[in-house]
């Protein structure tokens, strides 16, 4: 059965640092900056023998009106709804606030257990502070170091009962290491699920859209720009097909990022992008394909993802012909590499399209995924090299011996010939645009490796 930990408290305590040692990776953005978090991040986590689901949450706020504080105290509420056990986090260092004993107070009132844990406690110093947590009513302090993996042994003894409760814990061993230490770090992930990066500049709808295709409020939203910092995946289901969703935060240029939030922002969506299988680069349709998301877009091909672009807002735009064609236009002159790249007009406020976006997500993931018979390419290489032969290189013509696809995710391919390093770019394009039409594979980045053949007889004396 899943156990589920919610991770909660002010901000600056360490809830994130918390949550990247349960889960044995560095998955959430750490600052000392306060209020980093904002989105509930989930995360599958290993304590010893415990195995459990883990929330991180953004920083307990006692605001109750329309800001984006109140929101994120919402989603961090609704994080320990959801779970069995919290884990309500205090600085070991400060002692026990007022607003640490507000919210040990609204917490008590929750039908969710509490456990109380004393983060930052390195030092003699911080044990000092450590009488001062039996005041908020909720047990016995657990003395932890996030930062250095102090104390966890001391977490899992308290955690274990409340996991035995749920039926998620192994028989107890009969001895206990004196330290645990977290799995190491594994980026190098290959899962079931199709990988769905959700990218684009800031403001332009990308959590609106996830919470649409989800048909709930999990995300933050709001008029302010730039709310989403960390990469969150969510694991949804569209008709039978297991799709990881993951939203991103906006990207802006580098010149305009000055703020070191940001910039952790920032690689962290690149990050995701890396990992991703497609990605749905949103626009908005009022101020469509500006320098920042084509500068994006090529980042995407580049780095060899399926890409699809939404233009979202769409049902603001009175002359919808006319913008989608000025659209099409400037993919075709801006983005050649991805001949063909689905475009879809949607709306992520009202639901409009959706059905169609995934429809060409799924497609376009397919087709990144195609592989082509090295017999047919062979037969398609021989007529389309007699239509148009290669050039001449110093009075010879460059000799094409055969091609195969040496790999998919994105689709590639390796020529042979003779003198192929000397092949002009313009060759090489051709080539390139025949596949693509040829065997439609519109829209997926692809790549095509020359290889220069080897003479069997021109054997030389080393």
């Amino acid at each position: 059965m899943p156990f589920t930990v919610a991770i909660v408290g002010r901000p600056n305590v360490g809830k994130s640092t918390l949550f990247n040692r349960l889960v044995g990776k560095k998955l959430a953005i750490v600052d000392d900056q306060p209020g980093v978090t904002r989105d509930r991040r989930f995360g599958e986590a290993h304590l010893a023998d415990l195995d459990f689901s883990v929330i991180d949450t953004a920083g307990l706020e006692d605001t109750f009106d329309d800001s984006l504080e109140s929101r994120m105290r919402e989603q961090t509420e609704e994080a320990v709804g959801e779970a069995d056990l919290a884990l309500l986090v205090i600085d070991g260092r400060e002692g026990v606030t007022p607003l640490d004993e507000h919210f040990a107070r609204r917490l008590r009132k929750k039908r969710t257990p509490v456990l109380l844990v004393a983060n930052k406690c390195e030092t003699r110093a911080a044990e000092a502070n450590l009488a001062e947590g039996y005041r908020l009513g909720l047990g016995d302090p657990i003395p932890i170091s996030a930062e250095h993996g102090q104390g966890l042994s001391h977490l899992y003894d308290a955690m274990r009962p409340f996991a035995e409760k749920a039926g998620a814990a192994p028989p107890q061993e009969d001895e206990l290491d004196a330290e645990l230490e977290p799995l190491p770090e594994d980026d190098v992930e290959e899962p079931k699920h199709l990988q769905m990066a959700i990218v684009g500049r800031p403001n332009v709808g990308k959590s609106t859209l996830i919470n649409s295709l989800l048909g709930r409020e999990r995300l933050l939203t709001g008029p302010e720009a730039g709310i989403t910092r960390d990469a969150i995946a969510i694991d949804w289901d569209w008709k039978g097909k297991p799709v990881r969703l993951i939203d991103t935060a906006g990207l802006r240029r580098r010149s305009k990022v000055v703020d070191k939030v940001e910039r952790l922002s920032s690689a962290d969506t690149q990050r995701a992008l890396n990992y991703a299988h497609v990605a749905v680069l949103v626009l908005d349709a009022n101020d469509m394909l500006e320098k920042q998301d084509l500068t994006i877009a090529r980042h995407i091909v580049d780095e060899g993802r399926a890409l699809v672009i939404a233009a979202n807002k769409w049902d603001a735009i009175e002359d919808k012909t006319a913008a989608l064609k000025k659209l099409r236009d400037r993919i075709d002159y801006s983005l050649p590499q991805v001949k063909g790249v689905p475009v879809v007009t949607i709306s992520a406020m009202t639901g409009r399209n959706l059905d169609k976006l995934m429809a060409a997500v799924l497609k376009t993931y397919e087709l990144w995924n195609k592989r082509i018979p090295t017999a047919r390419l062979n037969r398609w290489l021989e007529g389309t090299t007699q239509a148009h032969p290669p050039p001449l290189v110093s009075g010879r013509r460059i000799k094409i011996r055969y091609m195969t696809q040496i790999k998919t995710r994105p689709p590639t391919f390796a020529l042979f010939a003779q003198k192929g390093d000397e092949l002009p770019d313009a060759y090489h394009r051709y080539l390139t645009n025949g596949i693509r039409e040829s065997f439609g594979l519109e829209g997926v980045p692809l790549r095509l490796y020359l290889r220069k053949g080897v003479n069997p007889f021109d054997k030389r004396d080393d």
